[in-house]
C-alpha cells in the first residue's frame, strides 16, 4: 500500500508506467489495430507499389502517411512495438543471465578466478559497443535473432560489474558467515542467501537497459545491418525517411511525418523504460526513506 501511494504521488513514475502499459497494449492488440490485409504481411510487409517511391501524406487510408517505397507508417509503428519488446526484453534477458553468472562466480570465489573473469570483462568493455555489434550482425546476417545475439554479446559486462560489487559487500556480512558455519554449500549460499539480497541493482539496470537496447537496435537497422528489409522496425522506418528529412524547394517540412512518428515512438519507448527504472530504484533501494 505504501509503495502504491508513493507511485501515485510521483508524477514521473506514474507517467512511465502508463506509457509502458500503452505500448504493451498496442503490442498485444497489433493484429486488431493494424490488420495485415490487404497488402501487409505481419510482421513483414511489402509496399503497395514499388514504382512510386515518394511518400504520401496522411489520409484516411494511411493515418500517418507512407514512407519511401509506400510503406504504411501506422502499420509499421504498431507492429514495430512488438519488435521493440522482443529486442529489448530478449537482449536484457540474455545479457543479465551472462553478466550475473560471471559476476557472481568472480565475486564469490575471488582470487585468480576473479582476476581472470574481470580481465575478460575489461577486454569486452574496451570494444566500442555499437561498432562491435554492427560488425557481428554483419557477420551473422540480418534478422531479429542475429541482432539480439550481437547486442547481448557486448551488453553483459555492466551486469557483471554491478552484481560483483554487491556480492563483495554482502558476502562479508554476519549472516553469510553464520550460514557458512552451519555448513551451507556454495550453491545454497549464492542462490538463497546472496543473490536475493544483491539483485535489486541488477533489476534497475535491466529496466533502464531495455530502452537503451531498443535504441541500439534502431541504430543498427538505420545503418542497414539490423532487421531485414520490410520487417516492421522503427529504426528501419527512420532509414526510409533519410532522403525526405528535408523537403523540396519551398516546402522543407513537407515530409515531416516520415521522421516524426518513428522517432517519437523510439523516444517515448526509451523514455518510459527510464522512468520505470527510476521508480524501481526508488522503491527497492532500502536507503531511500519514503513517507
Amino acid at each position: 500500500m505504501k509503495t502504491l501511494k508513493y507511485l501515485l504521488r510521483n508524477p514521473l513514475s506514474l507517467l512511465g508506467i502508463l506509457l509502458l502499459l500503452f505500448f504493451a497494449i498496442v503490442a498485444i492488440l497489433a493484429p486488431e489495430i493494424a490488420p495485415a490485409e490487404p497488402y501487409q504481411i505481419s510482421p513483414y510487409f511489402t509496399p503497395r507499389s514499388s514504382f512510386w517511391p515518394t511518400p504520401e501524406p496522411m489520409s484516411k487510408e494511411h493515418f500517418f502517411g507512407t514512407t519511401q517505397g509506400q510503406y504504411d507508417i501506422f502499420y509499421g509503428l504498431v507492429w514495430g512495438t512488438r519488435t521493440a519488446f522482443k529486442v529489448g526484453l530478449g537482449v536484457v534477458f540474455v545479457s543479465s543471465i551472462i553478466g550475473v553468472s560471471v559476476g557472481s562466480i568472480a565475486a564469490f570465489y575471488g582470487g585468480i578466478v576473479d582476476e581472470v573473469l574481470m580481465r575478460i570483462v575489461d577486454v569486452f568493455m574496451s570494444v566500442p559497443f555499437l561498432v562491435a555489434a554492427m560488425v557481428l550482425t554483419t557477420l551473422l546476417g540480418k534478422g531479429l535473432g542475429p541482432m539480439i545475439i550481437a547486442l547481448s554479446t557486448f551488453g553483459w559486462m555492466t551486469y557483471a560489474r554491478v552484481i560483483r560489487s554487491e556480492i563483495l559487500r554482502i558476502k562479508e556480512m554476519d549472516y553469510i558467515h553464520a550460514a557458512r558455519t552451519y555448513g551451507s554449500s556454495d550453491f545454497l549460499l549464492i542462490f538463497r542467501h546472496i543473490l536475493p539480497n544483491a539483485f535489486f541493482p541488477v533489476l534497475v539496470l535491466a529496466t533502464m537497459a531495455t530502452g537503451s537496447m531498443v535504441l541500439a537496435a534502431s541504430a543498427l537497422s538505420f545503418l542497414g545491418v539490423g532487421t531485414e528489409e520490410g520487417y516492421a522496425d522503427w529504426g528501419q522506418f527512420i532509414s526510409y525517411s533519410r532522403n525526405w528529412i528535408v523537403g523540396q524547394g519551398d516546402q522543407p517540412f513537407k515530409y515531416w511525418y516520415t521522421l516524426f512518428f518513428p522517432g517519437m515512438s523510439i523516444f517515448l519507448f526509451v523514455f518510459s523504460w527510464n522512468l520505470v527504472g527510476d521508480a524501481l530504484r526508488d522503491i527497492l533501494d532500502p536507503h531511500i526513506v519514503r513517507k
